[in-house]
């Protein structure tokens, strides 16, 4: 199972608006005039962009300065995502409920970067639900369905299972969520909760659209269709 993190498991764009505008005062000695929207990318790619609306020339040493500025910028206003953020609805119960599926092993597909992701869930009590280390993240260089290979990759070499479109489910909120799934070889569960609405997430391929997390049983049933005890135990 990879959980997509922003507007499907918490929203704390406050803080992450912040966080970047620090980066990039801190990498370009500039405030931040405007930042593209996150639209389901990932930090990689929001940095790029946000460099060059704000008429920075990308040069090769910008991407891992801003990271790692970005890194330390979110770290040090971890404080606030509790009380800036919210925890989506249902998130909690979903997570416990979906873990407690026979063969299940739950991990992130993520935009943002990993110590953020970590950050983010932690500060709402997510975190021990899911395991970081088989997840794919933001500063991974990679269009979102290749991130999606690297974590099926990482959970073989993990867990000695091979991982395809019949042991992996993907959740997510935005099209670009869906899109990676279907490419990358994993089914595929929308939530209409973040930008992208229902009927957006089912055109563009989801196996299952939920209005959002509120009904784990709903949640369950839905990992449960898409995939058999034994597809979930394989290898």
């Amino acid at each position: 199972m990879l959980w997509n993190v922003d507007l499907t498991l918490v929203d704390v764009a406050i803080v992450t608006r912040d966080a970047y505008a620090e980066a990039f005062r801190v990498v370009t000695g500039r405030p931040l005039v405007k930042l593209v929207p996150p639209l389901g990318r990932p930090d990689s790619e929001i940095v790029f962009e946000t460099l060059a609306v704000n008429g920075i020339v990308a040069e090769d040493d910008h991407l891992p300065r801003f990271l790692a500025a970005l890194a330390m910028a979110f770290a040090d206003r971890r404080g606030r995502l509790a009380k800036e953020g919210r925890m989506m609805p249902g998130a909690k119960d979903a997570l416990r409920s979906v873990g407690r599926l026979d063969g299940v092993v739950q991990t992130v597909l993520t935009g943002t970067i990993k110590s953020n992701a970590v950050h983010k869930l932690k500060a709402f009590g997510l975190d021990k639900y899911v395991d970081f280390d088989l997840g794919g993240y933001g500063e991974e260089v990679y269009p979102k369905a290749t991130l999606l290979q690297v974590a099926q990759s990482r959970a073989k070499q993990r867990l000695g299972t091979p991982f395809t479109a019949a042991n992996t489910v993907v959740i997510g909120d935005s099209t670009r969520d869906v899109q990676a799934a279907k490419i990358g070889g994993a089914a595929m569960i929308g939530v209409a909760s973040g930008r992208s609405m229902a009927a957006e997430l089912q055109e563009a391929g989801a196996d299952v659209v939920l209005p959002d997390l509120s009904n784990a049983s709903e949640v369950v049933a839905a990992v449960a269709s898409l995939t058999t005890p034994i597809d979930r135990k394989a290898g």
